[in-house]
């Protein structure tokens, strides 16, 4: 989504809502206590959004909102993913749906800190941003814009939880952005590409490995269409190293790309499940990937 990074300095001074993070913060808190209470809506005295609507609750007081996604023994505790905060906005033209996910239960405190920071900070960002494109859309004459945040558990066993967050773009080419972190249940330490491998060689034997597939793909069906470098073509060449990835139920590693990354907007987000034995030699060990 476009930032308009140009008309930023311009809407410095519009007020924006710096006791978000510390709302989400004093519910997080809240919802760890014995006794849950509900947090009264904020009125943060935002003139512009007019028919914003900031919910913000614990899990027994709103189920219907902050629904359990994940709940699984750990070590005598229960690892749940809930929603701790929804922000929504409707006025005119200009729509935003936030949803900021919250995990407890992790008896290592400074990962679960670390992960429920992390997700609080990039939906503040999200709703600032949106702010200020829509202020600078109303002084440019109007438009339309709309965001939405959300997320989803995509793995959830007794060793591995993945949790992946979409941010959509709803406007126009309508983008997709898709991040996700998994995280070993058992050891309560975040997985990252990198630790499953020797070295940096997995990046080719996976980029080789999707390219080939790909292509395989585009031969089988005239509808699916990948962007692959070329002499003549831009196009994917590599994965980052730390490309988006989660280990499904059964230990297989996926590689996934967002919306226009490696394909037309009509492939949407573009998931590669990668074959243990293509990459067996580079394993570090089968304790994730088997």
């Amino acid at each position: 989504m476009s930032k308009l990074h140009d008309s930023k300095k311009q809407y410095d001074n519009i007020e924006i809502p710096t006791e978000l993070k510390h709302v989400v913060k004093d519910t997080i808190r809240e919802s760890k206590g014995k006794r849950k209470k509900s947090m009264p809506f904020k009125k943060w005295g935002i003139g512009m959004v007019a028919a914003a609507a900031i919910f913000v609750a614990s899990v027994n007081v709103s189920p219907a909102l902050a629904q359990t996604l994940s709940s699984v023994p750990l070590l005598g505790s229960i690892v749940q993913v809930v929603t701790v905060q929804e922000i929504q906005v409707s006025e005119d033209t200009y729509n935003a749906d936030i949803k900021t996910p919250n995990v407890t239960g992790l008896e290592n405190e400074e990962l679960e800190n670390s992960l429920n920071e992390k997700y609080i900070a990039e939906n503040e960002a999200l709703y600032e941003s949106f702010l200020i494109e829509m202020e600078a859309l109303k002084e440019a004459g109007g438009g339309h814009l709309g965001v939405a945040s959300t997320y989803e558990v995509v793995t959830d066993t007794e060793e591995i939880l993945s949790i992946s967050r979409y941010e959509v773009n709803l406007v126009g080419s309508s983008s997709t952005t898709l991040r996700t972190d998994t995280i070993d249940k058992k050891n309560e330490v975040l997985i990252t590409l990198p630790s499953l491998f020797k070295d940096d060689a997995y990046i080719e034997v996976i980029s080789s490995y999707i390219k080939e597939e790909m292509i395989k793909q585009m031969e089988s069906d005239e509808s699916i269409v990948y962007w692959i470098a070329s002499e003549e073509e831009i196009g994917f060449e590599a994965i980052r190293p730390d490309q988006t990835f989660s280990i499904t139920a059964d230990h297989k590693l996926t590689i996934s790309f967002d919306k226009y990354e490696v394909a037309p907007g009509s492939m949407g987000l573009v998931t590669f499940e990668i074959p243990t034995d293509v990459i067996q030699e580079s394993l570090v060990s089968n304790v994730y990937i088997k």
